[in-house]
């Protein structure tokens, strides 16, 4: 992939401060960088096919700055782990977080990240999860700096809500570990819906 590409793709969606940054860890360890759709599941990922020489990084095209540069690094910290131990260790394990802490050192700093952000961001490093949405008070604070179309988490509504997911309507029901059974309004079916997903239009159900 041609740098001048992943500049432009940087310069498009993360804060000014951090572009140089940014561009230094594609430079040292390079990647196919790609922007998809929203997916309101998960907002990156990292993959590396076993014959692939080069690994890819896809990251969703609507994130916000703040938002885009935690997941981009998050993504990162992947790669690394991956050069250095292949498929060997766990993907979320103790080797991922230290190579996301030694990452994003460099970005804990106010010109990076707005005050309101940083203070959650530093706490949530100490022991940073699989996602970032698992933390509440984290999740929060980025989604201060959303535009467009409002998406909360679905462990941030109550239960018997309303809401809709990837065009249709459910009504939220009880949290089975990691995932929330839910109920396609339309149809009643049953779905278990992982408890980060991001969901919109959230009303109060009268049903």
């Amino acid at each position: 992939m041609h740098s001048e590409k992943i500049r432009s793709i940087l310069e498009e969606h993360l804060p000014a401060s951090t572009i140089e940054y940014c561009f230094l860890c594609w430079r040292q360890s390079p990647f196919e960088l790609k922007l998809t759709k929203s997916r309101q599941t998960k907002v990156g990922d990292f993959t590396s096919r076993k014959s692939a020489l080069h690994p890819r990084i896809t990251l969703n095209h609507d994130l916000n700055p703040y938002l885009f540069l935690l997941t981009y690094i998050h993504e990162v910290a992947h790669l690394h782990v991956h050069l250095k131990h292949g498929n060997r260790v766990d993907p979320h394990g103790g080797e991922w977080k230290r190579a996301f802490q030694e990452l994003m050192g460099p970005l804990l700093q106010e010109n990076a990240f707005p005050a309101e952000i940083l203070h959650e961001l530093k706490r949530h490093m100490n022991n940073p999860k699989a996602s970032s949405f698992a933390d509440t008070s984290l999740t929060k604070a980025l989604r201060l700096f959303d535009k467009g179309l409002q998406l909360v988490a679905l462990s941030d509504i109550p239960e018997g809500s309303i809401f809709r997911l990837q065009g249709k309507f459910f009504k939220k029901g009880l949290l089975r570990r990691t995932r929330v059974l839910c109920k396609e309004v339309k149809t009643k079916r049953n779905y278990l819906v992982p408890i980060d997903a991001l969901v919109s239009d959230v009303q109060l159900s009268l049903l």
